[in-house]
């Protein structure tokens, strides 16, 4: 199973809301190896990495995210995968 790897910057109402805690619950649910962290602009940052179908289907989740979020846009990035075991948050930058 081929693994892939996407940086997201993930914009609109969504520091203040949980979405990086949900953001680690949903990917660990699917599978899925990477990080979240703040922006110091207001955006989330986050990599995922897993099965193609996985993260295709996590992109897709994040668009909603947590209840009181509101997803203007999610910029997607293809990358190199970085062979991640697990999904954290990190300190925001």
């Amino acid at each position: 199973m081929a693994v892939i790897a996407r940086h997201l910057m993930i914009l609109g109402r969504v520091q203040g809301v949980f979405y990086r805690n949900w953001t680690v619950e949903a990917a660990s649910k699917l599978g899925l190896a990477g990080w979240v962290r703040n922006r110091i602009d207001g955006s989330v940052e986050a990599l995922v990495e897993g099965p193609q179908d996985a993260v295709e289907q996590f992109i897709a989740l994040a668009h909603e995210g947590p209840p009181a979020a509101r997803v203007a846009r999610i910029d997607s990035q293809d990358m190199a995968p970085e062979g991640l075991t697990s999904f954290q948050k990190r300190p925001s930058c």
